[in-house]
């Protein structure tokens, strides 16, 4: 029978993992055995934690999958604390798995020991210890939905070395399937009632789960009803800098006639950004909590809609979603 660090690895085979990122360490040996014995893994040995977790998220962003690191306890995890900030604050999928010490040393401040929950409770989505090898496929599995549903971001797991050692069943389980919201016909007709009475329109967009289809479908809708399109603080690859209802770029050191021209507005229409400090001049361009203009916040993560910034219209979908519903707006009678 396979040890868990092996179960872990066929896991990760199952869900379409083809990558990870680590720095090698005593306390996930198993694992690294597991790795060893893989046709389909690549892995990347790194030379420190933090930058194995920054490759990681860069992996998230690009692909869409969860970008996926080991380390080991103690300083290991701490090195990788950088760039598990940075997949929270940028709703990067990751999945950080971490060495730790043997079950029956726990609570005893063993060596290098950690209390992964108190480190890392309030930058992950998810913070859990697997301390039976029997619940592997059950924890993973989760892991993957939880950093990749929703608004996106990092979960930590925790490997005590033992567990890893222990030898458990193969499980029969399918690959994770990963839920999507959409907007309702509703919304979509509200939407377009509000659009038809606004002056001064602004589209602003960005955001986790973006796809070249999705910036096209976007592109299509600006010119079909003549909207200006800016982009968020990060997201400036999100709409063509050429294209001609390019706005600009809403971030450090925003253009002051961009800036005015946000403030003004009478209809925002938000697609992807959470609408936080940079893309907002350190909440200077809305009143919070509720901004003078029509807004319409449109985000896969429902923490998000009326976190800060009370919405007219929240919408709660994956951006690719939302912009397959975009194409049932009709254009105002001034455009047509």
């Amino acid at each position: 029978m396979p040890h868990g660090g092996k179960l872990i690895i066929d896991h990760l085979e199952l869900e379409g993992c083809d990558t990870v990122f680590c720095v090698p360490g005593e306390s996930y040996l198993a694992v690294l055995d597991g790795l060893h014995d893989s046709n389909r893994i690549r892995t990347i040995v790194c030379r420190q934690e933090g930058g194995a977790s920054m490759m990681a998220d860069a992996y998230g962003k690009l692909t869409g999958k969860p970008g996926i690191c080991f380390v080991t306890r103690g300083p290991g995890a701490a090195n990788a604390m950088s760039g598990i900030h940075i997949a929270h604050q940028d709703s990067t999928p990751l999945v950080l798995f971490v060495g730790l010490p043997p079950r029956a040393h726990r609570d005893r401040e063993a060596f290098q020991e950690i209390d992964l929950a108190a480190m890392f409770g309030t930058t992950a989505k998810w913070v859990a210890v697997i301390d039976d090898v029997a619940r592997i496929d059950e924890y993973v599995g989760r892991a993957y939905i939880t950093a990749s549903s929703g608004r996106p971001g990092p979960v930590v797991l925790g490997l005590p070395e033992d567990m890893l050692e222990d030898q458990g069943q193969p499980a029969q389980i399918q690959s994770s399937n990963i839920p999507e919201g959409h907007p309702s016909p509703a919304a979509i007709v509200k939407l377009g009632d509000a659009l038809k009475t606004a002056t001064k329109p602004l589209v602003v967009v960005g955001g986790p789960g973006w796809s070249s289809d999705t910036t096209e479908k976007i592109a299509i809708f600006a010119e079909r009803l003549n909207l200006p399109v800016a982009t968020a603080f990060r997201f400036q690859d999100y709409f063509d800098n050429r294209h001609p209802n390019y706005a600009g770029h809403i971030g450090i050191g925003v253009n002051p006639k961009l800036a005015e021209r946000l403030r003004s507005s009478d209809f925002l229409l938000v697609i992807g950004p959470r609408l936080g400090e940079m893309t907002t001049s350190g909440y200077t361009l809305l009143d919070t909590p509720s901004p003078k203009q029509y807004l319409v916040h449109v985000h896969p993560g429902a923490e998000e809609l009326g976190s800060v910034f009370r919405a007219d219209l929240p919408i709660q979908s994956s951006l690719s979603a939302f912009a397959d519903g975009l194409s049932d707006v009709e254009a105002p009678p001034s455009v047509v």
